[in-house]
């Protein structure tokens, strides 16, 4: 049984004067975490720097200008140079990311083959993971 769904993807970190440096990042999703997708960027650190994104957010991002706070998505150009722009905004900076938007969208297209939004809380299994919380030893 297919439980994640995962791809490498040349990404570009845009600086303030527009200039653009390749980063490569792995995208990660898993059945077990539905809600959320993981991108894995190298190259910016030492080891591999992670960040938690809501798929939905990400979805609605290749759409039309999506979120607020420390994560925002929102797409530029048609066809096959469309760039979807992921801006980061944790304590202390910020990240200007973009990604080949069709590249992107068809992957995100297979993690909702993989869990359909309306199954995500299915296959959330809320109770295993407050099972684990409980019986963690402090």
């Amino acid at each position: 049984m297919i439980t994640c769904v995962d791809r490498t993807l040349d990404m570009e970190l845009v600086s303030p004067v527009g200039t653009r440096l390749p980063v490569p990042t792995h995208l990660l999703y898993r059945s077990q975490d539905p809600l959320v997708v993981e991108f894995l960027f190298h190259g910016l650190a030492p080891s591999p720097v992670s960040w938690i994104i809501s798929r939905e957010l990400l979805a609605r991002g290749t759409l039309a200008p999506s979120g607020e706070g420390d994560v925002r998505v929102w797409p530029t150009g048609t066809g096959p140079g469309a760039l979807l722009h992921v801006l980061l905004t944790p304590p202390g900076g910020s990240a200007h990311l973009v990604a080949p938007l069709p590249a992107l969208a068809q992957w995100l297209f297979r993690t909702y083959r993989l869990v359909p939004a309306v199954r995500e809380a299915e296959a959330l299994d809320l109770d295993s993971h407050l099972d684990r919380l409980l019986n963690e030893s402090p």
